[in-house]
């Protein structure tokens, strides 16, 4: 600290007591602020909305990227159950499932986030890059969109439907 440091500092020693406090408290509490939007603390997860078994079966998938394009989507998904899509248990309580750009199944889990929405990823904060959002379940369809900007681009946004059984 150069002397300007004190310079500054004289006029404050002369200051009531109360009014140094007021300042003290000020830069110390300054020193926890953060850009706007960013949280001192990591968002934890909630209790999800969904159990994770609703996840495990046999899926027929497509996607869309405009809403106007669902329902036609929601065919073309129940047209996949000749080929389904596997959603396992995985070993520690979550689902077996592919992810963005890997031919290797993971185990994600389900995790609930702010504002009740619901996430589908790897372990760790709710809404993390990597995970997919929940748009919409039920007991025979399920609709998630990527986080990653550039990813959800690629992939759009995921229908899974149920397939029954044989």
């Amino acid at each position: 600290m150069g002397p300007s440091f004190f310079v500054l500092l004289k006029p404050l020693c002369k200051a009531p007591p109360a009014a140094f406090l007021l300042v003290a408290v000020c830069v110390a509490l300054a020193g926890c602020a953060g850009t706007p939007g960013e949280s001192a603390l990591p968002m934890r997860a909630t209790p999800a909305a969904y159990p994770v078994d609703r996840l495990v079966g046999k899926w027929g998938v497509a996607s869309y990227r405009q809403e106007k394009d669902k329902a036609r989507t929601e065919a073309m998904a129940r047209a996949q159950c000749k080929l389904p899509y596997t959603i396992s248990k995985g070993p520690t309580d979550g689902v077996m499932m592919h992810v963005a750009d890997d031919p290797s199944p993971h185990e994600l889990t389900l995790k609930g986030g702010p504002q009740g929405k619901t996430y589908l990823g790897f372990e760790g904060p709710p809404g993390d890059d990597q995970d997919r959002e929940i748009l919409s379940m039920s007991e025979n369809e399920f609709v998630v969109r990527y986080i990653n900007p550039e990813t959800n681009d690629r992939y759009g946004t995921l229908i899974y439907v149920r397939c029954k059984s044989a």
